[in-house]
Formats: structure tokens, sequence, C-alpha cells
């Protein structure tokens, strides 16, 4: 089992930068793959980026080139660092990881961004 915890959100205007953390309440180091997830009113979640136990990674395309996933292990910490922030963006971002068979989300972190 692993709990979740994102922070960093916040309102911010169109262009600016955000960094969301998400805490993990155990290693990840064993935990193949890390991602980030957004759902803004009355739209489905939907991925953002995710991040392989190698650090591979993996970008939706509205995304691409502005925003950068990374994973500390020894912190148990991943990390969404956005750039370039547009009012799209502005939304619900969870955290989420698969243990085993079981998938576990945090409780979200609201993003803003003004335009």
């Amino acid at each position: 089992q692993v709990h979740l915890v994102e922070s960093g959100g916040g309102l911010v205007q169109a262009g600016g930068s955000l960094r969301l953390s998400c805490a993990a309440s155990r290693s990840i180091a064993s935990i193949q793959t890390m991602a980030w997830y957004r759902q803004a009113p009355g739209k489905e979640r939907e991925l953002v980026a995710q991040i392989t136990s190698d650090a591979s990674t993996n970008y939706s395309d509205s995304v691409k080139g502005r925003f950068t996933i990374s994973r500390d292990n020894a912190k148990n910490t991943v990390y969404l660092q956005m750039n370039s922030l547009k009012p799209e963006d502005t939304a619900v971002y969870y955290c989420n990881c698969v243990l085993i068979i079981w998938s576990y989300w945090g409780q979200g972190t609201q993003v803003t961004v003004s335009s």
C-alpha cells in the first residue's frame, strides 16, 4: 500500500511556472511507473506525464516541451515542472502509481492559470 500527497499547486498567470510534488509514504524505487494526471471541470481525467523506474518519460501532446516529470527515489518524491503555463492547463492535478495490481491516487492539487 502507498499513500500519495501532492503539493505545489496554486494560481499563476499565463506564461508562468509551477512545480508540483508528490510525496509517497513508502519507497518508490521499486514502483515501475509514477504518473501525473489532471482533470478539468466537466472533462475526464487525462494522463499528463509518466516516468518509469529507469527514468524513461512519456508526455501528452498538449504538454510536451513545456512540462518535465522527474523522480527522486531517495526522497520518495515525484515532481512535475510546469513551464509556459496556459489557461487550458487549469485543472486538479493528481499523482498516481500502480503497485502490483492496485492503482493509488493522491487527493489532488489545484492549478489555476489566469489569462
